[in-house]
């Protein structure tokens, strides 16, 4: 928006209200069951035979969004209970406890609803993210992540947060949104109770803790999720109102999609640091096509755009109706925060640590070659490739002695195309239960354009793994 259009919405517009709504793993809910008779100091508690961690004392849980349940837990967890309860269906507990002489109960089994409850807190610990990467796939094979189910050599992407819509996004120095800022929260009216655990300001990257009284929420802004192959999450409205309070505010809060940059990142790397294939921004996000590496690729939100602009809209018709009055905040979020990785006092072992020389060859050689090539080098596996290097295929020894028996010519007829690899920054662990998972003794180590850089065998992982372990 040029400067004139900034003084003018500056003039005429005093609050700017904003929404995201997404999955928000880092998310949860606080709840007080009452003293049961005779009372019980619980220990281990199951709600919907969901796991429950155990903080406070005797009758105080804490549900966790990505706790999946003991009997469907890809399907149902933590975040489907909160969800339930909010929704007033009854939910079973089951708890057990040691007995004390003042809490001598050991077990109870009974139902509740959110009416039962003393308190029904959600308490969120990183939410609204002020931008998110763009997830793909450099792998040969299909993953299965927390940013959805990623198709294999970069076949989609996909992208969470609402772009220009997104509350930190708007206030990205956070001159609004600290510390008691009053919020929209799933339906309901909640707090910024501080910043976001992995709160990363210097990278445009800050969150938000978030609560809120969860009995006045609506399962239309909190919904309960499950990722296939990877657990559940609790999708969770939010909407935060942006005074105007100066023109500096007002321009930083016109930002436009084009504006809001983030990275496309490989999640086939199972690496913290996986780098950026390149930038892109959420105006080519929400156009639904990207570019990676000269491919035109599908991109979907997991984000709905459609109750973002709903939050917004109700936030503001809220705000009009005097139902909802913006708070000062009583303390900023910090934006010196430094960000720092987990401190690992063990190695980590990776596949670069033992790859060797790969015993290759050409897809025209005869089967008589390759034969007497893994006679003569001692293997049981030669990778195929191009004249570039790169994968092609590959044959075992099993796979040459069928072809014998059975009459086969040429090499062409034995190969096997559909080959799993692996990375030079592979941990050697996923190394490990992709050959497990697949039933297979090796895996050909290819870079991101499919050159072959060597291989590691089952042997090879076995005998580093159990050198370490002896050692």
């Amino acid at each position: 928006m040029e400067s004139s259009g900034v003084q003018v919405a500056y003039k005429e517009v005093d609050v700017v209200t904003t929404g995201t709504f997404g999955a928000m793993c880092s998310s949860g809910a606080i709840i007080n069951l009452g003293h049961a008779d005779p009372p019980i100091k619980i220990q281990n508690a199951w709600l919907n035979d969901v796991p429950i961690p155990h903080p406070g004392a005797a009758v105080d849980l804490y549900i966790g969004a990505t706790i999946g349940s003991e009997t469907k837990p890809s399907e149902y967890g933590g975040a489907h209970v909160i969800e339930d309860l909010i929704r007033g269906k009854e939910v079973e507990l089951r708890a057990t406890a040691y007995g004390t002489d003042c809490y001598p109960r050991t077990r109870i089994e009974t139902t509740l609803t959110k009416e039962d409850l003393n308190q029904f807190y959600l308490l969120n610990f990183r939410n609204g993210y002020q931008r998110y990467s763009c997830a793909t796939n450099g792998r040969d094979e299909t993953i299965y992540t927390y940013m959805g189910k990623l198709l294999p050599r970069y076949r989609n992407a996909t992208y969470s947060g609402a772009g220009e819509l997104n509350p930190l996004t708007n206030d990205p120095d956070y001159e609004t949104i600290g510390l008691g800022t009053r919020i929209f929260l799933g339906g309901g009216q909640g707090y910024v109770i501080g910043e976001g655990t992995q709160h990363n300001p210097k990278s445009r990257l800050g969150t938000i803790s978030v609560r809120g009284d969860a009995k006045k929420m609506s399962p239309e802004f909190i919904r309960g999720a499950s990722f296939t192959n990877y657990g559940t999450s609790l999708y969770v409205g939010i909407g935060i109102p942006i005074p105007l309070l100066n023109e500096g505010i007002a321009k930083k809060a016109s930002i436009r999609d084009e504006e809001i940059v983030t990275d496309i990142v490989d999640y086939g790397i199972p690496r913290r640091d996986k780098g950026a294939i390149r930038d892109t921004n959420y105006k080519e996000l929400k156009s639904g096509r990207i570019d990676i590496n000269g491919r035109d690729v599908k991109v979907t939100s997991l984000s709905s755009l459609k109750t973002a602009h709903k939050i917004t809209e109700t936030l503001k018709t809220w705000i009009e109706g005097a139902s909802f009055y913006l708070s000062q905040h009583v303390e900023k979020l910090p934006t010196d925060t430094v960000f720092k990785p987990m401190k690992q006092t063990g190695e980590t072992a990776f596949v670069e640590s033992i790859v060797h020389e790969a015993v290759t060859c050409r897809e025209d050689e005869r089967i008589e070659e390759v034969a007497q090539r893994l006679v003569n080098r001692s293997v049981n596996h030669v990778v195929v490739v191009d004249g570039q290097g790169k994968l092609s295929g590959i044959v075992t020894s099993w796979d040459i002695t069928k072809s014998i028996a059975n009459g086969k010519k040429t090499l062409k007829d034995i190969i096997v195309r559909n080959v799993h690899t692996t990375s030079l920054n592979d941990p050697l662990e996923t190394a490990s239960r992709t050959l497990a998972q697949h039933n297979i003794s090796a895996l050909p180590v290819v870079d991101g354009e499919r050159r072959v850089l060597g291989i590691v065998t089952s042997e090879d992982i076995s005998r580093l793994l159990g050198g370490a372990r002896s050692g």
